[in-house]
């Protein structure tokens, strides 16, 4: 259509397309009508051929823009041009022009692209007609100007106020449309940083999970087989109890594997029973596998899940941490209610370390459990004196 023409790639296309669809009919009717008025009603002399050659030159033009809106010769302006001309003929030759000049009011906004464009057009079409009605009648008379010159600025008046309005709605339709493409796109890439975001999420607490589990159970299997493949021909029988200890171990991380495997979406599970049960077969566990001494007092806590899995993989860390690295024969575990949350203690007295040089995965790991729980993990030691690591989750998260 002529609107898609007159504005190609602009924000405007839509609001002059509608429009112009209206008006092409209306256009067409009038043309046919002049065009059999001209043949049919008026006298066969010059001027009537000439008005017809105007007339089919303009209809030629504004066909040609209607069907073809691409096509290198006959542009918007260009037609604005020949309709200029056609309508200072028309005035000139017949008078009949005002229906014309009325209809096709709409055209110079919509193909002048630009306001001031626009302006021009309508300027120069005025002119036109109004010179062709001054050379029509020989002159200046009271008839030009108290019936063509008033009729002629009123309309041109209403077009230019509503023309005007209409390029005023545009503008606000598009500047809307660009904000709500902005908006759009912000929220796009909001999203997507949210899904990063969550990825990143879900990574970091796999890789959480797995070392908490999974690492820490390959870790005991092997030096649980060092143990056993050194006491086979000393200590037959700790080493067959040592190999029991490899099974259920593997079976465990087995076990804890499937999980991970179906559950990825949901943090792990702790195995049933109350939070003290829970860390009283861990702390048997480690007794058992590493010969130390655990001296533990558990209060009978009600937890919650998340709570429950915190305390477990803070016990299981902090253990596994005396089992590697601190060459202790104590281990103290205590776990109690206090005023301001749930407080679990785990105590040493192994070889100590700098906490300001520790760059290890899994104290990291327990702060972070923790803090996702409104927590802290304090970790107080220095070389020679042990290590005390101590994990508060507040009453809010413990009931």
């Amino acid at each position: 259509m002529i609107g898609m023409t007159a504005l190609a790639g602009s924000t405007a296309d839509t609001f002059w397309a509608t429009s112009l669809r209206r008006w092409n009919a209306v256009c067409w009717l009038l043309f046919a009508v002049l065009a059999v008025g001209l043949v049919a009603m008026d006298r066969p002399d010059g001027s009537k051929y000439a008005a017809l050659a105007l007339l089919g030159g303009m209809v030629l033009c504004y066909a040609v823009l209607d069907r073809f809106p691409a096509n290198p010769v006959v542009r918007p302006h260009g037609y604005l041009s020949v309709l200029v001309v056609v309508l200072g003929g028309l005035a000139y030759l017949r008078g009949n022009y005002a229906a014309l000049f009325m209809v096709t009011l709409p055209h110079y906004w919509m193909f002048g692209r630009t306001p001031r464009a626009s302006m021009v057009f309508l300027g120069l079409a005025t002119a036109a007609t109004l010179a062709g009605n001054v050379l029509r009648q020989d002159g200046w008379t009271v008839e030009f100007f108290t019936e063509v010159l008033v009729s002629t600025l009123i309309v041109v008046a209403v077009g230019v106020l509503i023309g005007l309005w209409a390029h005023s709605v545009v503008a606000q339709s598009a500047e809307r449309a660009r904000l709500i493409t902005e908006l759009e796109q912000a929220q796009a890439e909001l999203s997507q940083a949210h899904e990063r975001q969550g990825a990143a999420d879900e990574r970091e607490r796999m890789a959480r999970e797995i070392h908490d589990t999974l690492a820490q159970g390959f870790a005991s299997i092997i030096v649980l087989a060092e143990a056993a493949r050194a006491g086979l021909g000393s200590e037959p029988a700790r080493s067959a109890q040592q190999l029991r200890s490899i099974e259920s171990t593997a079976r465990e991380n087995l076990a804890e594997a499937r999980e991970l495997v179906g559950s990825a979406r949901r943090p792990g599970q702790a195995p049933p029973g109350s939070v003290a049960q829970t860390l009283r077969r861990t702390l048997d566990r480690f007794a058992e596998d590493t010969g130390l001494t655990v001296d533990a007092d558990l209060a009978d806590l009600e937890c919650d899940q998340q709570t429950r899995i915190a305390l477990l993989r803070c016990t299981q860390e902090s253990l596994a941490n005396v089992r590697k690295h601190a060459r202790a024969s104590t281990v103290g575990v205590v776990l109690a209610r206090q005023p301001y949350g749930v407080e679990l203690e785990i105590t040493d007295d192994g070889t100590g370390f700098v906490v300001e040089e520790s760059a290890g995965f899994g104290l990291d790991g327990m702060r972070k459990r923790l803090a996702e729980l409104g927590g802290r993990l304090t970790v107080t030691s220095s070389v020679g004196d042990g290590t005390r690591v101590l994990a508060l989750i507040p009453l809010g998260e413990a009931s």
